[in-house]
């Protein structure tokens, strides 16, 4: 539409074209206003109507596909169901606060198990468990094995009476539940103690399936002098973790200094931690009970790393004889 015929208007009304009158002068048309006037929205959709120029509401604009239109009912559906819904922050919280507490619950576990005929192994066994304690998320438990001497014989020897209420005596069924397990006991001529080898022969159940494969396992023992056993009592017991599957876990020089101190006497190798008791009467030196402490945070440190899933099983052969000879 040619420029002239645009119609003049204020910022707020605006003459109606329709009912001006034109006049021809030297320049051409123009417009004459008239006293109809019209908002000049109105005007505006009445010229856009006049001249065909008004936008379908249903056709894209020109290089726009029908397609990429928005559609408010569709995109309304869509962006509610893909909107995320608030977590409830106290909800949260509580699920993990249950979490934490379920974690702590579930502290690995080492095994003390020990025979001690006068006391010595014990406050060794003791002093292990502080250690084991000391570490996170590890926990120590003692056990005693069985007594296999009757009271008159133990009476005879002038054994002192263990107070069995304090530590309950285990079961060959109760070691499946440990994550490690540290055997304490005096020696008998380069050996285990007969009671502590009656236990050893009391597991054949869990040797015949294999319970106990892959469990981390030590030794600290008690001498009557240092040439009485410290290390061979070790060497003699380590066959009963090979036939178990266990991993036998030596201490090693990890004890530092303390390991080669000669100004006084002292239990111990890198085998395992131990206690000379002489005739009976000597106490359990302050390197010693250091050095069984050390004990009980190294294996306790061991069984954190090589801790098992408790979906782990240990694969047994279909072919293999279990059989017991």
């Amino acid at each position: 539409m040619p420029a002239k015929f645009l119609p003049s208007w204020s910022s707020e009304r605006a003459y109606c074209p329709l009912n001006s009158s034109l006049s021809k002068d030297s320049s051409g048309f123009q417009v004459k206003r008239s006293s109809c006037s019209f908002p000049t929205n109105t005007l505006f959709l009445l010229l856009s109507s006049f001249m065909g120029c008004v936008p379908s509401k249903n056709r894209p604009p020109a290089g726009v596909s029908g397609d990429d239109l928005p559609n408010p009912e569709s995109d309304a559906l869509v962006s509610d169901q893909n909107q995320t819904q608030p977590t409830d922050p106290v909800e949260a919280d509580g699920v993990v606060a249950e979490q934490e507490q379920e974690n702590k619950k579930k502290k690995l576990r080492v095994f003390i198990v020990f025979y001690s005929m006068y006391g010595h192994v014990e406050m060794m066994a003791r002093e292990i468990k502080k250690g084991v304690d000391s570490t996170e998320g590890v926990e120590g438990v003692l056990y005693r094995v069985p007594e296999t001497l009757s009271s008159g014989v133990l009476e005879q020897m002038k054994v002192p009476k263990n107070d069995d209420g304090v530590v309950p005596v285990i079961v060959p069924e109760k070691l499946v539940e440990a994550d490690g397990v540290l055997f304490g006991f005096p020696t008998r001529y380069g050996s285990m103690a007969a009671q502590m080898k009656a236990f050893f022969d009391s597991t054949g159940e869990l040797w015949k399936e294999q319970k106990l494969a892959g469990v981390p396992a030590g030794f600290f023992v008690s001498t009557g002098t240092q040439g009485g056993g410290q290390e061979t009592t070790v060497w003699t017991a380590i066959t009963q973790l090979a036939h178990h599957g266990m991993i036998y876990v030596p201490i090693g020089y990890t004890f530092g200094a303390g390991m080669f101190q000669m100004d006084s006497l002292r239990g111990g190798s890198p085998y395992g931690s131990g206690v000379l008791s002489g005739d009976g009467t000597r106490k359990p030196t302050e390197t010693e009970l250091a050095l069984a402490e050390h004990h009980g945070k190294y294996m306790a440190t061991i069984v954190k790393k090589l801790a098992r899933p408790s979906s782990f099983h240990v694969p047994v052969g279909q072919n293999v004889e279990r059989k017991r000879q």
